[in-house]
C-alpha cells in the first residue's frame, strides 16, 4: 500500500513539473499598458463605436452641405403631351407642330435629357438639435472608451498580481514540500531505529502527500492565471507561460486619507453627455412641429440624340413647408423623447449613488485588509518560531510527530495567508484610486 501511495504521489508530482516546466515567457509590468492599448480586444471594440458614431455626427453635415445629383434619361414617345413637351424643351418647336391633328396623334419622339440638380437646405430647426445631439454621442462614446481603457489597466494590473501571486504559491508549497521530504527521512531513520513507530511515518507520508496534491494544483493556478492575462493581452502564447519579471510585493503602503468620489470621473462623464443627447432628441422633437425653409436648382439639358446638348434651362426656387399633421407621428415621437430623457436623468442618478456606495464599501474594505495584514504577518512569525521550536524537540526527542506536522501545516498556510492579504491589500488600493480616478 506505502508502494501505491509514493507511485501515486510521484506521479502527480511528476506530471505537475511537466506542465510547469513548458516554455516560461518572461513579462514586465511596464509593458502591459502598452500591450494592452494595442492589443486588447475589448478596448478595440470600444474604439470603433467611437468611429460608429463620428459617422452618424458627419452624416449630419447635410443640414448645411448642398446635395447635388446628376441624371441621363432617354425616352421615345407618341404620347400627346410628352411628344409636344419634348419638342418644346430642346427648342425644335414649328408652327406645323401646332397642327391640331399632329397635336392629339404624333409622330415617334425622342428626347435625352440631362439634369443636374442642387438641393441646399437652409432652415431645419429639428435637425440643428439632431447634430447636437449626434455630437454629444460621439463625446459620450469617447469618453466611455477612456473609461473603458482605465477598467481594463486595473483589470490587467490584477492579473498580473495574480500570475505573481500564484508563482508565490507554488515557491511555498515547494519549501513546504522540501521540509516535509527532510522530515519523512528523519522519521524513517527514527523508525528504523526503532525511535517511532509505524503510524508516524505514515502520518508524515500522508503530509509529504497532501503538499504535493497542493503543488499541482498551485501549478494549474498559474497556468490559468497565465492564461487569462493573455487573453486580456490578446496574444497567443504557443503554449508557453507568462512569468512575472518582478516579484510579488511583501509589504504595503497604507493609505493615509480617506478616497472621495470625483466628479470628473469619465463615466460620469460620459452619462452626462448621454443625457445631453437625449435632451437634444427632445427639442428636436419639438422643433419638428415648425416649417422648413430649402432651397433648390434644376439645371436641364436636351437634345433629340444621346448626350448632345441643343437646348438648356434652368429653374431656381425656394420651398417653404409645414407638416400641419402627420397622424399624431411627430406628437409621439416627441413624447417618446421626453420619457426617454427623464429615464437617462435617472439612471445617471442612481449610477452616481451606486458608486458612492461602492466607495464608501471600498473604504471599508481597504481599512479591513490592511488590518488582516497585520494580523496574519504576525500570525505567520508566530507560526515560524513555533515550527523552529518543535523541530528543534523532535529532532531531540522532545516532541510528538503529530505535534510537528500541525506547525509544518500551519507554518505553509500561514504563509500563503499572509500573501493573500498583501495581495487583497493592493488590489483594493487600486480598485479604490480606480474608482477615484
Amino acid at each position: 500500500m506505502k508502494t501505491i501511495k509514493n507511485t501515486i504521489a510521484i506521479g502527480i508530482f511528476v506530471c505537475s513539473s511537466a506542465v510547469f516546466s513548458q516554455d516560461t515567457l518572461q513579462i514586465s509590468k511596464t509593458d502591459l499598458t502598452t500591450k494592452l492599448s494595442d492589443q486588447n480586444l475589448q478596448l478595440k471594440i470600444s474604439k470603433q463605436n467611437v468611429e460608429s458614431a463620428r459617422s452618424d455626427y458627419r452624416q449630419s453635415n447635410a443640414l448645411f452641405l448642398p446635395n447635388i445629383s446628376a441624371s441621363h434619361t432617354a425616352i421615345t414617345t407618341t404620347n400627346p403631351l410628352m411628344a409636344f413637351g419634348s419638342k418644346l424643351n430642346q427648342e425644335i418647336l414649328t408652327q406645323a407642330d401646332f397642327n391640331p391633328a399632329l397635336l392629339n396623334d404624333p409622330s415617334q419622339v425622342q428626347n435625352y435629357a440631362t439634369r443636374i440638380e442642387v438641393l441646399q437646405p437652409i432652415l431645419n430647426a429639428d435637425g440643428l438639435f439632431e447634430r447636437k445631439a449626434a455630437k454629444s454621442k460621439m463625446e459620450a462614446y469617447q469618453l466611455q472608451t477612456e473609461r473603458t481603457k482605465e477598467y481594463l489597466e486595473l483589470e490587467v494590473n490584477k492579473a498580473f498580481m495574480q500570475l505573481q501571486l500564484a508563482y508565490k504559491a507554488v515557491g511555498v508549497l515547494e519549501k513546504a514540500n522540501t521540509t516535509a521530504q527532510a522530515n519523512l527521512n528523519l522519521v524513517n531513520n527514527y523508525f528504523k531505529q526503532g525511535m517511532l513507530q509505524k503510524t508516524d511515518v505514515l502520518d508524515v507520508q500522508v503530509r509529504v502527500n497532501e503538499i504535493t496534491n497542493q503543488l499541482s494544483y498551485a501549478k494549474s493556478n498559474v497556468r490559468n492565471a497565465s492564461d487569462y492575462l493573455a487573453f486580456l493581452l490578446n496574444e497567443d502564447t504557443k503554449g508557453g507561460i507568462y512569468k512575472p519579471v518582478e516579484n510579488l510585493e511583501n509589504e504595503i503602503n497604507p493609505a493615509l486619507e480617506i478616497a472621495q468620489l470625483s466628479t470628473s470621473r469619465k463615466d460620469f462623464l460620459a452619462m452626462d453627455k448621454s443625457t445631453e443627447a437625449y435632451k437634444n432628441m427632445m427639442k428636436s422633437g419639438k422643433m419638428s412641429f415648425l416649417p422648413r425653409l430649402n432651397a433648390f436648382g434644376t439645371y436641364e439639358l436636351y437634345d433629340t440624340e444621346i448626350f448632345q446638348f441643343g437646348a438648356n434651362g434652368y429653374t431656381i426656387g425656394a420651398q417653404l413647408s409645414w407638416n400641419l399633421f402627420d397622424g399624431y407621428k411627430s406628437i409621439g415621437k416627441y413624447e417618446k423623447s421626453k420619457v426617454e430623457l427623464q429615464k437617462a436623468e435617472t439612471e445617471a442618478e442612481q449610477y452616481k449613488k451606486q458608486s458612492q456606495l461602492e466607495l464608501n464599501k471600498t473604504n471599508r474594505q481597504l481599512a479591513d485588509a490592511q488590518n488582516k495584514v497585520a494580523l496574519s504577518k504576525l500570525a505567520f512569525e508566530q507560526t515560524q518560531e513555533s515550527f523552529r521550536i518543535r523541530q528543534n524537540r523532535f529532532v531531540q526527542g522532545l516532541e510528538k510527530t503529530s505535534d510537528l506536522l500541525m506547525t509544518e501545516t500551519q507554518t505553509a498556510q500561514k504563509e500563503l495567508e499572509y500573501l493573500q492579504a498583501v495581495f487583497e491589500y493592493n488590489f483594493t488600493k487600486m480598485y479604490l484610486e480606480f474608482l477615484t480616478k
